[in-house]
This record gives structure tokens, C-alpha cells and sequence, in this order.
């Protein structure tokens, strides 16, 4: 297992509200990766703030719950990540209710576990995750947006969509109540897949399929992880953007 993990600020925007990062843990029973990437809101400040406590702190319950001396609690991982998401929702909401300098602030949060042959995701928000299998590009998560659910009710186009007034409307997010629900996903992955997490700095200006044909490149993934935030950069570079790339070998 390999992986890049990568942010930028983008070519507008005077800060950066997105975080990301991963771990390889290598232990007698294989090595387990786990993944984490969120884009923050609330304004100057806030967003990076709970971006960055999102990430930091569901990286740090996972290790902590799912690695054990003697095993690795694999079995438990559905509810292990709900009780993570949990977590980290509170101590968002406990910091954006603290201080007026905090208060509103939220973050969509997408984390990924690889071990063995198998792909877990979680997701809060409209951050993505996404399989490249069998030259199969498939977004395994589902956007919770204003936009997603317009799409689904029929009212507008995927294409629309990029363009929608409200494109950046979120309808569940970490941090901005005191109880949040999480969508959880397993699916069995192949030596040689590609599992991509990424912001809507890249997935709100960049069309799958160029996504998908930049990650099909037979390219060691820093170079692929790069030309996946210059092309976002190029095409709009309006917003943050940042990736997660992974490769199972």
C-alpha cells in the first residue's frame, strides 16, 4: 500500500479550510492504512480549525480503537467509526460553542480504511471517495447537498450542477450540532486499485472522467496526486483543493 496526500490553497482563496492526511501501520496481522481528509467552513479561522481537529482526532481514535497488542478489531470497525465520528463531532461542537471567535464553524469529514482486501468509508459532508477498479472509475460515498438532492429528485443535471447557485450548500456536516450521522461503505478492493478522497476543489470544477484518466496514468502517484490539484487549479482554482491518493499493492 502506497499513498500522496496533498492540499492547496488554490488560486483566490487568502487561506486554506482543508486538511488532510494518512497512516500505514505495519503489524504482525498486515498493514492497515487509514485516511482522512476534510474541508472546513465557517470563515476565516474556524473552517481550518475544524478541518484540522476533524482529521487529527479521527486519526487518533481509529488507531487508538481499532489496534490492539494482540489483533486488529476489523470485526468492529462499523461501530468503531460511528463511535469516532461521535467523538470528533463532539469536540467540534464543544470548541464552536466555546468562543464567539469559533461559533458556526463546521467541516465535511471522509475517512478511509484499507486492510487487506478490503475498503471501508465513512463520510460526513460532500468530500468524495472514489475506486478505480478494473478501469471501473465508481464514487463509492454520496454528497450531502443541496445540489445532490436536487439531482436525485430530478431537477437538475450532474452538469447543472457545477454551476448551481447553491453548489456549495451542505446538508450534514460535523461540528454544527450535537449529533451527526455518518454513512458507512465496505467494498472489496484488488492489488492495483486506486481509492481517491478528495475536496470539492476538485470534484466541484474537474469532470470524473478527466479525474479518471489522469489516475489510470501509469505514473508513481505523487506526480498523478500533483496533476490532479494543477489541473483543479487551472480549470478554477477558486476554491481549496486536496486529494488522497492510494494505491493497493
Amino acid at each position: 500500500m502506497i499513498y500522496s496526500c496533498a492540499s492547496h490553497i488554490g488560486n483566490v482563496r487568502k487561506n486554506n479550510e482543508d486538511y488532510c492526511k494518512g497512516e500505514i501501520i505495519d503489524t504482525d496481522y498486515g498493514s492497515i492504512g487509514i485516511f482522512a481528509l476534510a474541508d472546513g467552513m465557517g470563515g476565516h479561522k474556524k473552517g481550518e480549525v475544524a478541518s484540522k481537529l476533524a482529521v487529527e482526532n479521527i486519526i487518533c481514535f481509529l488507531k487508538e480503537n481499532l489496534l490492539q497488542s494482540t489483533n486488529i478489531k476489523i470485526d468492529y470497525v462499523d461501530d468503531i467509526v460511528k463511535q469516532a465520528y461521535n467523538n470528533v463531532n463532539s469536540i467540534i461542537h464543544e470548541k464552536s460553542i466555546s468562543s464567539v471567535d469559533y461559533e458556526g464553524m463546521g467541516t465535511t469529514l471522509t475517512t478511509a480504511i484499507l486492510y487487506k482486501n478490503n475498503l471501508y468509508v465513512a463520510n460526513v459532508g460532500d468530500s468524495r471517495c472514489y475506486l478505480l477498479k478494473d478501469n471501473n472509475f465508481e464514487q463509492i460515498t454520496r454528497d450531502h447537498s443541496v445540489v445532490q438532492e436536487l439531482i436525485e429528485a430530478n431537477i437538475i443535471t450532474k452538469s447543472e450542477a457545477k454551476n448551481h447557485p447553491r453548489r456549495n450548500h451542505i446538508t450534514r456536516a460535523m461540528g454544527t450540532d450535537e449529533l451527526v450521522i455518518v454513512d458507512i461503505f465496505k467494498i472489496e478492493i484488488n492489488r492495483g486499485d486506486k481509492v481517491l478522497l478528495a475536496t470539492d476543489g476538485l470534484t466541484g470544477f474537474v469532470d470524473d472522467e478527466v479525474i479518471k484518466e489522469i489516475i489510470l496514468k501509469d505514473e508513481d502517484i505523487m506526480i498523478l496526486t500533483e496533476e490532479l490539484i494543477n489541473t483543479a487549479n487551472n480549470i478554477s482554482g477558486k476554491d481549496n483543493v486536496s486529494v488522497i491518493l492510494i494505491e493497493d499493492k
